[in-house]
């Protein structure tokens, strides 16, 4: 028997990003990394919400052409200055590392200093964020105007950290569903304080996760909380006999700012996640970008290489890189707002709503019109608020349902929305017109 799944059903968006933009809150003061302490930490805290499972890859694991680096911790790091002062403190900004640093405690004059700071010229009150993960370095970042106010003196170095055999973690929560075909939604968790890359994408995804185990969705849901690049490679290598179940999915991030939504596209292009992106952001009567796949870019790039190529796109407000708070201490919480992760998350629930729903069906009655007036139709489809559009819903249903047309083809050649489509064919099939493929 035909079942139509109400992804939207029994959520209040609005509410749910208060409690979103409060757990970006909770995770923001975090020192992560693509390896240790602060990613599990990060992870422990999700699983606060939804029932987490966690996974431990140890270092040296190969996973086809990478290998699964040394695990990084950091308990504190600062430069002195001759006075014995803290100008630069990593417990007042974790941006102040660069991610992966090396231990180091040395004095040195400020000329071999200079060698290992790193500032922004043109933003010069902010810190940059910068990383080392496959070369063994170690360096500060500061605000350009700090590194203008430093003295030509000799200063005291120190990084506290390890970087040693341990693990790559990972966080992951399976829904399952009517049918073993999934849906994947994958997020990175390795960026440290910066709220709207991923925090923004880490909240959203745990909210999402949450609201569909509450309901009967038809797909199973697999979603993915993992350090971004090696931690896709990691688990695509781990579950590559299982990749043909996942029939769709979004790699989240970056959905927490004022920009407009942007979708990048799988590298297929065509495919059914694809079209029904497209048709959502079309539909919102807000402004958008359609992005063509590219080989750079987040996770998204490693599910689309050619030995997969699923259909794995990526949901995203202002892209990576284009925003000028990227990649510094300004992506912070005044940034990321309720209202544009509200935003964002519902227009992915119409997304999810949208390939839940979208099947194709066969008219039982196809040589010419049914009688739809004998049968009481016109009133069965919310007739009393728009009369028209319920009639004109009917005729196509009927007219294009020769098992070919999916129901967001329907939508888009009709120009009605797909949830009176959608609607209208479930009435139909009630009425023993339609009957699914």
């Amino acid at each position: 028997m035909h079942k139509n799944t109400d992804i939207n059903n029994s959520i209040n968006v609005n509410d749910i990003s208060c409690q979103m933009y409060q757990l970006v809150s909770d995770m923001y003061p975090i020192c992560r990394s693509i390896t240790g302490d602060g990613l599990r930490k990060t992870l422990n805290i999700i699983k606060q919400h939804i029932p987490l499972d966690i996974h431990d890859i140890p270092t040296g694991t190969q996973v086809f052409d990478w290998t699964i680096p040394k695990e990084w911790n950091i308990r504190d790091a600062f430069i002195k200055n001759s006075q014995g002062e803290k100008i630069i403190n990593f417990h007042q900004s974790n941006l102040h590392i660069v991610n992966y640093s090396i231990n180091i405690h040395e004095k040195m004059l400020l000329e071999d200093l200079k060698a290992h700071l790193y500032t922004l010229h043109d933003q010069p009150d902010w810190i940059p964020y910068r990383t080392s993960y496959y070369k063994e370095n170690w360096g500060f970042c500061l605000s350009h105007n700090q590194l203008l106010e430093l003295k030509d003196e000799e200063y005291e170095v120190c990084i506290d950290s390890s970087l040693e055999n341990g693990c790559l973690t990972y966080g992951e929560y399976y829904i399952r569903g009517e049918k073993t075909d999934e849906i994947i939604i994958s997020c990175h968790t390795c960026h440290p304080s910066l709220c709207n890359d991923n925090l923004s994408g880490i909240a959203l995804a745990t909210f999402l996760a949450k609201h569909l185990s509450e309901i009967s969705p038809s797909y199973s849901y697999r979603f993915l909380f993992i350090p971004g690049t090696i931690g896709s490679i990691t688990w695509l290598a781990l579950n590559e006999a299982n990749v043909d179940k996942i029939k769709h999915g979004l790699v989240v991030t970056c959905v927490g700012d004022p920009g407009k939504s942007h979708y990048k596209k799988s590298r297929r292009g065509n495919a059914e996640i694809d079209k029904a992106v497209t048709h959502v952001l079309k539909s919102s009567g807000q402004d958008y970008e359609i992005m063509e796949f590219s080989p750079y870019g987040y996770d998204e790039r490693q599910f689309c290489s050619p030995g997969f190529n699923l259909p794995v796109g990526c949901f995203m407000r202002s892209p990576h890189g284009t925003y000028p708070q990227y990649h510094t201490s300004a992506d912070n919480l005044e940034l990321v707002q309720p209202q544009y992760l509200a935003d964002s998350l519902s227009k992915i629930l119409s997304v999810l709503d949208i390939i839940e729903n979208n099947k194709k069906y066969l008219n039982q009655n196809p040589k010419c019109e049914p009688q739809l007036g004998k049968r009481g139709l016109y009133s069965a489809i919310g007739g009393q608020t728009d009369t028209k559009k319920s009639e004109m819903a009917m005729l196509w249903v009927l007219n294009l349902s020769d098992g070919n047309h999916t129901l967001l083809e329907i939508s888009e050649e009709s120009g009605i929305e797909f949830d009176v489509i959608n609607k209208t064919a479930d009435t139909l099939l009630q009425f023993n017109l339609l009957k699914e493929c």
